[in-house]
């Protein structure tokens, strides 16, 4: 019964393998293999309580079962309860000092708490361990961005060297049968796992609804691993607009790339760069002859098989000192397209008119507000007399890491008694109507906000900003001056803080600009999805035009990284993978940051001790490093 628990788990039939694993308990009540595997499909549903349930008895039966307890300090995590998911992360090494995925674990457990220099110190941990670890790898690079000035390379430099070595581990094409038209219609395939209701959908939308589908035909590859009513509101617009939707979560990658070159697609976008679930190995392939990233990940992404990284003069000034292993493209206006959402509800007054004093805030992730951050915050709050300081983030509904967040707070000359700590908000409207409890947003720095600046905007909020050297500080300053809030961009600490207390001096201006702000995003470009488009595509009808004329940048990329062409793999036309091959396969790399910590050994017995075994494990990790 177990292992066809197992093996229905490997073709993702998901439902079928809770049957098995259920009837493995039933008849082997000493199997926790099967407890953790359950538990495992319930947290990938979303079903946290009952993964918890599963975790827990499969420890009542195994103690020191380190995948348990790894795995349900996973959920703790994604729950914000950071001291008990602390608690069992760190067993899981007591009981495994050699389990690599647990120090990944443990990475994403300090990154979400906001200590990143032990996320880091533990991310490293596990490369000690195993060296090639994608979670740990790509959480690593990620986690620096939130504290990389650009005063620098160190960062560009790790984020090549992990590309040139993660290439090696994929085959690449070598020659495509797309049409070398320059004028001809296009085929453009868009890869992401965030399609639904998550942050980086709200900058996923408009492509999918404006193109011109006669001469840029969109094809989805969806790696969705919970699809909600925003999925399929996606994939009907795109198929009604004579487009093409597959789902390739659970598909191994290099399959994945087979299905591109099946597509014919002429530009592949990946969204997702090196956060939650993505199809990086696939972009490795080089399936496409064009390749391109965009939107969900503020830096390059070191692959040299990437031509292009789409940007635009604000986030990325052509003066810019910070490299990129792709070719920056930029777009005339915002990099950036935010469509709404439908569940915002209306503007509610700015509070300071009935609460009397002037109430500043963040709901960005606490990984962006670091110390420096926090210094620059109880500035302002001690020039504006009487203010308050609300900020909401996940792992707030610990207690620990509340004091902690306070004390750091007090030490800087900032009463705890200001201060207001909200815990994650589950229904996005009631997120988007929180907002009515602040007067002004305060961005972060050096990793700007992105869905949270423009949930502020167009909620009525002002956001202050500051500009800085790399991408993901110019972020913010892209966002406000797309909209034509030029006077709320600051270009040093001081001028942040001078434009906060100066926009908290007049309420009365301070909520004619809350009553008008909607309509001025929702008129300026950052929502004119048609007019974007229309600038995505007129850069993509470039690329092409350079690919039908042999100036292709990845090749070049491809030459630095010293990768000799006789050792490059090149891959067979007769192993191309049908689309409707119904096997599908688990990648032989886990996608960082998704808990997937199913135990594939066997099952035990009545007469099993409860020592820990080491079996084999597909990687445990949740990455939630997106735009916030």
């Amino acid at each position: 019964m177990y292992n066809l628990g197992v093996a229905y788990g490997e073709m993702l039939m998901f439902d079928m393998a809770i049957v098995f694993y259920e009837l493995a308990f039933h008849f082997n009540p000493h199997c926790a293999e099967a407890c953790n595997n359950l538990g495992v499909i319930y947290k990938d549903r979303d079903n946290l309580d009952k993964a918890v349930e599963c975790y827990q008895m499969a420890l009542s039966i195994k103690p020191n079962f380190s995948q348990s307890l790894n795995n349900l300090g996973v959920v703790y995590t994604v729950q914000g309860k950071m001291d008990a998911a602390a608690s069992m992360i760190e067993k899981a090494i007591v009981a495994n000092p050699t389990y690599a995925e647990a120090y990944n674990n443990l990475g994403v457990l300090y990154r979400d708490a906001g200590s990143i220099s032990l996320a880091v110190e533990a991310y490293e941990q596990c490369l000690k361990i195993d060296p090639d670890s994608r979670n740990a790898g790509q959480n690593r690079l990620l986690a620096m961005n939130y504290i990389n000035d650009g005063s620098d390379d160190k960062l560009y430099e790790v984020h090549r060297d992990w590309g040139r070595r993660f290439m090696r581990l994929f085959p690449q094409y070598t020659s495509w049968e797309n049409i070398k038209d320059p004028e001809r219609p296009l085929v453009i395939g868009y890869v992401s796992p965030d399609y639904f209701t998550h942050s980086v959908s709200y900058f996923i939308e408009a492509p999918l609804i404006y193109h011109d589908y006669a001469n840029y035909k969109v094809v989805v590859y969806s790696a969705v691993v919970k699809a909600d009513a925003k999925t399929s509101r996606f994939r009907d617009r795109v198929l009604k607009h004579g487009g093409a939707w597959r789902d390739i979560y659970g598909i191994d990658e290099k399959k994945v790339a087979s299905m591109v070159r099946d597509d014919k697609i002429d530009i592949l976008v990946e969204l997702t760069g090196h956060t939650a679930n993505n199809k990086l190995g696939m972009m490795a392939c080089r399936p496409a002859p064009v390749q391109v990233t965009w939107i969900g990940y503020p830096n390059t992404t070191g692959l040299p098989t990437i031509d292009y990284r789409i940007s635009d003069a604000l986030a990325d000034p052509v003066d810019t000192v910070q490299k990129h292993v792709e070719e920056l493209v930029r777009l005339p206006n915002s990099f950036l397209c935010y469509t709404p959402s439908p569940e915002a509800g209306p503007v509610a007054p700015t509070p300071a008119l009935s609460n009397g004093f002037v109430t500043f805030g963040s709901f960005n992730n606490l990984a962006k507000i670091t110390p420096k951050v926090l210094q620059v915050w109880a500035r302002i709050l001690s020039a504006v007399p009487n203010s308050r300081l609300i900020v909401k983030c996940k792992p707030f509904c610990c207690d620990s890491v509340r004091q902690q967040f306070l004390t750091t707070l007090e030490k800087l000359g900032l009463e705890s008694l200001r201060v207001d700590l909200l815990p994650l908000i589950l229904l996005n409207h009631d997120h988007m109507q929180a907002y009515s409890l602040m007067d002004i947003s305060l961005d972060t720095f050096p990793y700007a906000g992105t869905t949270t600046t423009c949930e502020s905007l167009y909620m009525g909020v002002p956001c202050v900003t500051m500009g800085g050297s790399v991408h993901a500080h110019n972020v913010g300053v892209s966002l406000l001056k797309t909209v034509g809030l030029n006077n709320l961009v600051a270009t040093n600490e001081d001028e942040y803080v001078d434009l906060a207390v100066k926009l908290a001096s007049d309420v009365t201006a301070l909520s004619n600009l809350r009553m008008r702000l909607r309509n001025l995003m929702s008129k300026s470009p950052l929502c004119d999805g048609s007019k974007f488009i229309r600038g995505l595509e007129s850069a993509y009808r470039k690329m092409w035009r350079r690919y039908c004329k042999d100036d292709v940048p990845s090749l070049k990329q491809m030459e630095l990284a010293q990768v000799p062409p006789q050792q490059q793999q090149v891959v067979p036309e007769e192993i191309a993978v049908r689309i409707t091959e119904p096997k599908k396969v688990i990648s032989t790399f886990a996608a960082p940051i998704k808990a997937n910590g199913f135990y594939l050994g066997q099952c035990s017995s009545a007469k099993t001790s409860n020592a820990e075994e080491n079996g084999a494990l597909l990687n445990q990790s949740r990455n939630s490093g997106k735009l916030s």
